[in-house]
């Protein structure tokens, strides 16, 4: 058994693993993970505390794959529930349905009885306000939901060191089974509405217990273009190593202009794992199997920008 995660997965890891032991299965103990990094307040880029739009309004959004039988269900822009990632799980099971967004998703949670919460901090707010204080006025900040005009303001306020920031979780159970979920609160200061591949499944999340399973951080326009988690997952399949297909699906990546940070996440189906990054600065990725008594932190491999003639 094993559980990897993003370097944000570290707080729900050792759950997670706890909930393998106890013989849940791999949906399970990636549920269960999330939903502490969702918990989290002190992490900027996922549930409680998550960075505000471009409206100062916390949009959340989450998926989750059973490798097992490829059901998957996914939510986006979702306000004022704690858990997306357990919102996207019961969509998954309870509808015929795998993608619900806004004021649907929204309606769903709370038939289901999903936990309210009220997502924005105090600290997300003021953060929010000093950032758009820096490109607009006190006049404009207070009109600024009523704008006709509020895609103006986007790329004066984005910030693209907060394009990502995105827990994963990917989990293997003692029955072989591979799960994966990802839960974000999106890009920072994004256009209300806005979906990046978190939600989107082969594109930030994939998973196939024949095969793997993998899920991407950052630059989310970017791997929807590309499908990159499932483009990860079909490299296993014609038999490429875990840290080969990984590789393989970033200079795919590297094809796309503009260009933009993205990290991948991967788990075959033997328990071998990698991570890969094309940003010279990235973080680290955790890793804990039923062997261990906690989690290891690991770097992620450099995939150096393809070089242009």
């Amino acid at each position: 058994m094993i559980v990897i995660a993003s370097e944000n997965g570290r707080v729900g890891i050792v759950e997670a693993m706890h909930v393998l032991r106890c013989g849940g299965s791999a949906l399970d103990a990636v549920e269960a993970g999330i939903r502490l990094v969702e918990d989290n307040a002190e992490d900027e880029t996922v549930g409680v505390g998550g960075i505000p739009n471009l409206l100062g309004e916390v949009e959340l959004d989450a998926s989750v794959m059973d490798g097992r039988t490829r059901a998957c269900g996914a939510v986006g822009s979702v306000s004022g529930y704690a858990h997306p990632i357990s919102i996207a799980r019961r969509v998954m099971e309870e509808l015929p349905h795998v993608f619900l967004v806004g004021e649907g998703a929204e309606r769903f949670a709370a038939e289901i009885g999903a936990e309210r919460r009220q997502l924005l901090t105090e600290k997300a707010a003021e953060t929010w306000r000093k950032h758009m204080l820096r490109t607009m006025s006190e006049e404009e900040l207070e009109r600024l939901a009523e704008d006709a005009d509020l895609r103006r303001w986007v790329t004066v306020a984005m910030d693209p060191r907060l394009v990502g920031g995105t827990v994963n979780f990917i989990a293997q159970d003692a029955a072989g089974n591979i799960a994966c979920g990802v839960s974000t609160s999106g890009w920072a200061w994004k256009y209300p509405g806005r979906l990046g591949d978190s939600p989107v499944i082969g594109a930030g999340n994939y998973a196939d217990s024949r095969y793997g399973a993998a899920a991407c951080t950052g630059l989310g326009e970017l791997t929807i273009r590309a499908g990159t988690a499932r483009s990860v997952v079909l490299y296993m399949q014609i038999g490429l190593e875990v840290e080969e297909a990984c590789h393989r699906a970033m200079r795919d990546l590297q094809e796309l202009r503009p260009g933009g940070g993205v990290d991948i996440l991967a788990l075959d189906r033997y328990g071998h794992h990698a991570a890969v990054t094309n940003e010279e600065l990235s973080d680290t990725y955790v890793v804990m199997t039923d062997e261990m008594d906690t989690y290891e932190e690991r770097p992620r491999t450099l995939v150096p920008p393809l070089v242009r003639e």
